[in-house]
C-alpha cells in the first residue's frame, strides 16, 4: 500500500477561529485539543478514515515566505457557484493571484489569509 495524506498542518494565530471556519466548510468536528492551543479537526467518523485531518497549530507570527501548501476543496452536495456563495458568507474572501478568469477553480483566502481553492466539482455528491 502507498502512503496517503493523514493530516494537513496550518500554522495560525487563532486556531479556534480557523477551526470554526474549516469545520463549517468541510462538515468536520474538533477531534483533539492540546494545551498550547493547537486543535485537530476532522471527519465526524474520527481519525484514520479516507479524509485527512487538519491540525491548526498556534503561531505568534506567520512563518516567513509564502506557504507552499494549501487546501483544495470540492463541494459535495451543491454546485460550485452555490458553494462559492456559502464560503463567502462564512468569511472566505476572493484572492487575486493572477488568474485569467478561464480557470475552473476559485482562489480564496480563509479568515487569516491562507489561500485555498474551490475546485469545479470532480467528486460525486454524497448521499445524505
Amino acid at each position: 500500500m502507498a502512503c496517503r495524506i493523514s493530516e494537513l498542518v496550518l500554522g495560525c494565530r487563532d486556531p479556534e477561529l480557523l477551526a470554526r471556519f474549516w469545520c463549517e466548510v468541510l462538515d468536520f468536528v474538533v477531534l483533539d485539543r492540546e494545551d498550547d492551543g493547537t486543535l485537530e479537526i476532522g471527519p465526524r467518523e474520527g481519525f484514520g478514515g479516507p479524509q485527512p485531518t487538519i491540525i491548526l497549530s498556534y503561531r505568534d507570527e506567520p512563518e516567513p515566505g509564502k506557504s507552499r501548501l494549501h487546501i483544495d476543496v470540492n463541494a459535495t452536495d451543491r454546485d460550485q457557484d452555490a458553494e462559492l456563495e456559502r464560503l463567502l458568507k462564512l468569511g472566505a474572501r476572493p484572492a487575486d493571484i493572477g488568474q485569467t478568469g478561464e480557470e475552473q477553480w476559485h482562489v480564496l483566502l480563509d479568515p487569516e489569509g491562507n489561500e485555498f481553492c474551490l475546485l469545479k466539482a470532480r467528486l460525486a455528491p454524497l448521499d445524505r
